[in-house]
């Protein structure tokens, strides 16, 4: 097993991990922010006011965005089981 390949599985993992959770976390970030401007334009500082959309909006964006992070995952571990020969040789 070469360095390059290490490099390459290393890299694709890492970008795979980052398609995977990139959705969810600017939609986690972008509810935040919504639900922390109108914290402070009502003053209501309720811990719990910021978790429930939050859980709600990303728990949506799971159920939709779910056959495409699968088609997504599926492909990652194809091309890895694919890539075995290449990486006993």
């Amino acid at each position: 097993m070469s360095h390059q390949l290490v490099i390459d599985l290393t890299r694709d993992a890492i970008m795979t991990a980052l398609m995977l959770s990139a959705p969810m976390l600017l939609i986690a970030l972008g509810v935040g922010l919504i639900v922390s401007i109108f914290q402070s334009v009502t003053q209501i500082q309720e811990q719990t006011l910021s978790f429930v959309p939050k859980l709600v909006f990303v728990g949506g964006a799971i159920v939709v965005g779910m056959p495409w992070l699968m088609q997504l995952l599926i492909k990652y571990t194809t091309q890895l089981i694919r890539g075995i020969p290449a990486m006993i040789a």
